[in-house]
C-alpha cells in the first residue's frame, strides 16, 4: 500500500511515518508539507491513501478535497486534524474524505483506519460514530453548519487574527469577496464583530 502523509509540520509527518514503518513490507510512504505540494504529487504519482491535515497554509484540507474532486482524482483521503472530531468531520465527509481521525487518537486506531479507508470502506471512530446516531433526526446541529466551506475558513482564519488582507492571500480571494464572505458569516450567525466572530470560533472548539 503506497501511502502519502501530508502536514505542515515536520515532527508530525516523521511520528506517523515511524508508526506506519513499524509494519515492516506492507506499507511506502512519502510526505509533502503542504496542499500544493500534494497536488503537484498526485500529477505524476499514483496513492493507495491519503493523510491529509485539514488546517495548513495555503491549500487546506478542503481546498485539495474539491480540487482533487474537479480533477476527478479517486484516492482515498483520510482526514486527519487536531480538532475535535463533531465539528469538522461531517464537513469533510460530505466533501469527499473517506475518514476522519483525531491526532490524539493511539497508533493502533490510526492503523485501522488507514487499512478501512485503504481497503475502500469509510472509517470514523467509534466516538463520532455515536455523535452522527444521536444526531440524527434531530434539530441540534450548530450554526456554522450553515456556512458554506468558504465561509467556514474565513470564520476560522478571522478568529485566528488574521486580516482581511492575510485571509485573501492565503485563500487565494480577494479583499472584497473575503469582506462579503465576513458580512455572510456575521448575519448567518448573528454575529455583530470580528470579536464576536473570534468568541464563538473558541466557544465551539473550532480554533485552539
Amino acid at each position: 500500500m503506497k501511502i502519502i502523509i501530508v502536514d505542515d509540520h515536520a515532527v508530525v509527518r516523521k511520528g506517523l511515518i515511524q508508526i506506519l514503518e513499524e509494519k515492516v513490507g506492507v506499507y511506502q510512504v512519502e510526505e509533502a508539507s503542504s496542499g500544493e505540494e500534494l497536488i503537484q504529487k498526485l500529477k505524476t504519482n499514483d496513492y493507495d491513501v491519503i493523510v491529509l491535515d485539514i488546517s495548513m497554509p495555503g491549500k487546506d484540507g478542503l481546498d485539495v478535497l474539491k480540487y482533487m474532486k474537479s480533477a476527478k482524482i479517486d484516492v482515498p483521503v483520510l482526514a486527519f486534524s487536531m480538532y475535535p472530531e463533531e465539528q469538522y468531520a461531517i464537513r469533510l465527509l460530505k466533501t469527499g474524505a473517506a475518514g476522519y481521525i483525531n491526532k490524539e487518537c493511539p497508533p493502533e486506531e490510526f492503523l485501522k483506519a488507514i487499512e478501512r479507508v485503504g481497503n475502500g470502506q469509510k472509517y470514523v471512530s467509534p466516538e463520532l460514530g455515536e455523535i452522527l446516531i444521536n444526531n440524527l433526526g434531530t434539530l441540534n446541529a450548530p450554526m456554522h453548519e450553515a456556512l458554506s466551506d468558504r465561509e467556514f475558513q474565513v470564520m476560522c482564519l478571522t478568529a485566528k487574527g488574521k486580516s482581511p488582507t492575510q485571509i485573501s492571500q492565503e485563500l487565494s480571494l480577494s479583499i472584497n469577496t473575503v469582506s462579503t464572505y465576513r458580512i455572510r458569516i456575521l448575519d448567518k450567525l448573528g454575529l455583530r464583530n470580528t470579536a464576536e466572530i473570534t468568541h464563538y470560533a473558541i466557544k465551539n472548539r473550532l480554533v485552539e
